[in-house]
This record gives structure tokens, sequence and C-alpha cells, in this order.
């Protein structure tokens, strides 16, 4: 028997999305011999982009069944049956977190359509439910709805059933839930924990810190530690007690407190972390002949670099870029050893900087634009990143070069004050780390808000 299912949710982030329609046909593997089809009522927001794709609204689930509702009608359809869905894994998933919410177990063997597609039906263009259906003349009404999409699945299914005349790829295809590698205590750390942006800290049973993280998503990152094989990650799991956490919003921001709490704390398991995490840098010096030269070399020269790297590769990397988008020479930026003219002169792209022919002035003008726009040395602005959740920002202060803090705001507040935008600033230390991350990161995102407060 099979229970030939789908399920429309709120969207959102992983794990805690909640189910807005359910459609389950119950099939012999010839007819459907029962079905429940129903709204539910998710008790949470409906992502925007969720309500245009389906067409399902709040309002539409004010009167709904709530899930704990229809979840006896749901166990009763899909007993002794084997799940079948497009895509299993995620609708399989979304019932399964359903009835965790309930305290309850629900385990079923699957079937995914779209790997019994793939190995039944091989070169098709698509295998989305739509275009799969069309290029095989299922008809097809309600697309991303949970009946229309349920009993397109239930077409698609009978067909592939009578493809596989032995059934043995059917019978191969079935998966049976492995049981969880990660100890029950980890899960139970893993079940608290959030799947936003943000820094971690992983704490022993004396609450002492021995690891310290940051990741666009805290759940995800601690089930990689809690799952690894490597030697560190299974010395963190033997001896973690708790997991705590903070949300940050803006990657910016979780990168500047990891740092600032590693070297604060010093946890035992993040060594490789406490030293300097920037290798090489921008410099520059003016030639005999008033050229502006710019090279990359290690971090540790005296004098202050104009941008720093993780390594010399991402310098080379960027200087290429940056050699293009100024209309550098590269014999000037180190990227071409030469005594007479570089490479570019040759194939008319540069202006003969290295054989003085384009007049330093202009020259130095397209170098001093590209030192402005990658240091921020004397600046006074503020960087605008994401915040904490919809309706926030993350800002942080730079005065004459110097990284003061950061702070949130929310979107209706003014921070043209600059007695308003200190009150929200929160001090934080400023060194060469700071500036590295704070430097690498405005470069890896270039739609990033910057204000100018000179």
């Amino acid at each position: 028997m099979y229970a030939i299912l789908d399920i429309e949710t709120t969207g959102g982030k992983y794990n805690e999305e909640g189910i807005t329609e359910i459609a389950i046909y119950q099939f012999d593997g010839h007819k459907v011999t029962d079905q429940f089809i129903s709204l539910v009522n998710p008790e949470r927001e409906i992502q925007p982009f969720v309500v245009n794709l389906t067409g399902i609204n709040s309002k539409m689930l004010k009167n709904a069944p709530k899930f704990y509702e229809v979840a006896k009608r749901i166990v009763e359809i899909t007993e002794d049956c084997i799940i079948v869905a497009h895509n299993s894994s995620f609708d399989y998933r979304i019932l399964k977190t359903e009835f965790k919410r309930l305290g309850f177990p629900f385990k079923r063997k699957t079937l995914c359509t779209v790997e019994l597609s793939q190995q039944l039906i091989p070169d098709m263009n698509s295998y989305s439910l739509g275009k799969l259906t069309r290029a095989l003349g299922i008809p097809m009404s309600d697309r991303h709805r949970a009946n229309g999409d349920a009993m397109a699945t239930v077409k698609l299914f009978k067909m592939l059933l009578n493809k596989d005349l032995d059934k043995v790829i059917v019978k191969n295809a079935i998966k049976i839930e492995k049981k969880s590698k990660i100890a029950p205590n980890l899960l139970d750390i893993i079940e608290e924990l959030p799947s936003d942006t943000g820094v971690y800290y992983i704490h022993n049973a004396n609450g002492d810190i021995i690891y310290i993280g940051k990741s666009k998503n805290i759940r995800k990152r601690i089930v990689q530690h809690f799952t690894g094989t490597n030697s560190k990650s299974k010395k963190i799991q033997k001896l973690v007690s708790t997991v705590t956490y903070e949300k940050t919003g803006s990657e910016l921001a979780a990168l500047l407190k990891e740092s600032a709490a590693i070297k604060a704390n010093k946890p035992i398991f993040n060594r490789a972390l406490r030293r300097t995490i920037f290798t090489h840098a921008l410099y520059s010096f003016t030639d005999s002949n008033g050229y502006i030269n710019l090279f990359i070399d290690k971090s540790n020269r005296e004098e202050a670099p104009i941008t720093t790297f993780n390594t010399r590769a991402s310098g080379k990397h960027f200087m290429f870029k940056a050699a293009d988008d100024y209309n550098l020479c590269q014999k000037l930026t180190d990227l071409y050893t030469t005594k007479t003219s570089c490479f570019k002169y040759e194939v008319k792209e540069c202006n003969g900087a290295c054989i003085n022919e384009e007049p330093k002035e202009s020259y130095n003008k397209r170098v001093n634009d590209l030192i402005e726009k990658y240091s921020y040395s004397n600046k006074n602005m503020l960087i605008i990143d994401k915040g904490r959740d919809i309706e926030e920002k993350s800002v942080f202060l730079i005065e004459d070069g110097i990284f003061k803090g950061m702070g949130y705001f929310d979107l209706n507040h003014q921070i043209n004050n600059k007695a308003i935008l200190k009150s929200l600033i929160t001090p934080m230390e400023n060194n060469k780390d700071t500036q590295h991350i704070i430097q690498s990161y405005l470069r890896r995102n270039k739609r990033l808000k910057v204000v100018d407060l000179n």
C-alpha cells in the first residue's frame, strides 16, 4: 500500500516551516482506496513568495483545523503504507517535524518519484513535477496546491509502476529511515538552536567555553560539529554539555563578534584562529618617476596596508581584477616583471605608464581611486547591513579610519543625528583583525550600503 501525498508550507527557515495544506491519496498500486485533503492553520506567518506561488493566505487558513486536529487522520491513512511524494525527503521531513512538535514519533518508509523518474525515464529536460507531467501528457490542475500536485503524483507513480514491470527498481528505491548517528544528548542541544546567522559558544560540563564559531545557519553548523569524524569534532562531541548563541543577522557582525570572543576567551579548540587571520596585504610606494606602484607582500611590514588578504593567492587575484577595473599597468602593480613595457601595453590595453608615456597625474589619480575605495584610512563612515529581523538593520561605525563598534536600529529610526547614532553603538576593539574582516567583507559584498559621514 502507498500513501501518495503533497504538502504546501509557510516557507521560511529550515525546520521552522508549518503546513498550510495537505493532500493524501491511499493507493494500492491500481486504484485510490482512500483520500484526505485539508487546509491546515500553521499558527505562523506565511512567506509572501509562498502566498504568490500557492494563492494560500492567512485569511483562508483562519478557520482551518490546526495540525494536531488532523494528525490522527494522517496517522491512520498512512499506517502500513509507503509514503510516495515528488521530492519525498522534503514532505517527509515536514511531516516528521510537525509530529515531533506534538511529541509523536512519526516513521514511515518513503519513495521519491523524482528519483524513480530519473531511473525509469532518463534524459528528460526537467524532473520538476509541472514540466515532467506536461512532457509525459499527464493532465494536471491546481499546480502548487496540495490536491492538484498529489493527484498528478498519483498518475505519474502509476505510470512508473507500469514501466517497472518486475518492481525491482521500486523495491530498491524504498528508503527506510535510518537511526540518527547523533547521540540523544546532542540531539536535545540541536533542537534548541535557531537556523539564523550568529555566533555560537560550545560549553563543557563546567560551563567553560571550549569552542567559538560563527555561521549563517547556527543549527546546521552545530550538526556538522556533532556528526564530524575528525579529531577536533570527536573531542567536541565528547566534552560538549551545552551550546549558547547570539543572533546577529549580519554576517559581518558575526565575524567581528567571533574574533573578539576568541581573543577574550581563548577556547582550547580555537587555537588556529587565535593566530592572525590574514597573511598578506596590499602596499604602495612612489617610484623615482613619480608613479604610484602597488604590490602584494606579507602583512608583517611596518607600514600600514591598504587592505589585507588571507593568502598571497587571494591578494594576487584581487590585484589582477583591480588592474582591469582601474586600467592600471601590470608592471606597476607587480603583476608582470619586465624592464621595458608591460604585456598590456603590447596589446594596447595599457596607456604606457610602464615606459613613462602616460602622464603620472592621470595614472596616479586612478591608483588613488582604488586606494580610496579599498582603504578606510581616515574615513568617517557607516556600514549598514542586515538586522536580526525584518524591521531592523545593523550599523558599523568607522571614525577617522578606526572601527568604533556596532549596534542595531529600527528601519524607522533616524541615524543621521551623530549623538543618537553613538548611543546605539556598542564599543568594540579596533585591531588588525577587525580591519581585515571589515575590508574583506566590503570587497565581497559590493551592494552593501555605506554612508559617508564627512
